[in-house]
């Protein structure tokens, strides 16, 4: 895995972690209040998804 992407991994572990703790577990996890926090790690997971796709790509069209 080439330095930029192990930057965003980080990126996004950080942010996947910043909204976990953030959650109100006492609530729906669907309320309003924490919805912003479920779409703001969704779309994170959506970026290490796409991020090991790109990786994957990266190594593909690499000759050895």
């Amino acid at each position: 895995m080439q330095k930029f992407y192990k930057v965003f991994l980080v990126v996004f572990i950080v942010f996947i972690a910043i909204n976990l703790y953030a959650l109100d577990w006492q609530t729906d996890l669907l309320s309003e209040d924490n919805l912003k926090f479920v779409f703001s790690i969704a779309s994170a997971v959506l970026g290490l998804i796409l991020l090991f796709v790109l990786d994957t790509w990266s190594k593909i069209g690499v000759k050895k």
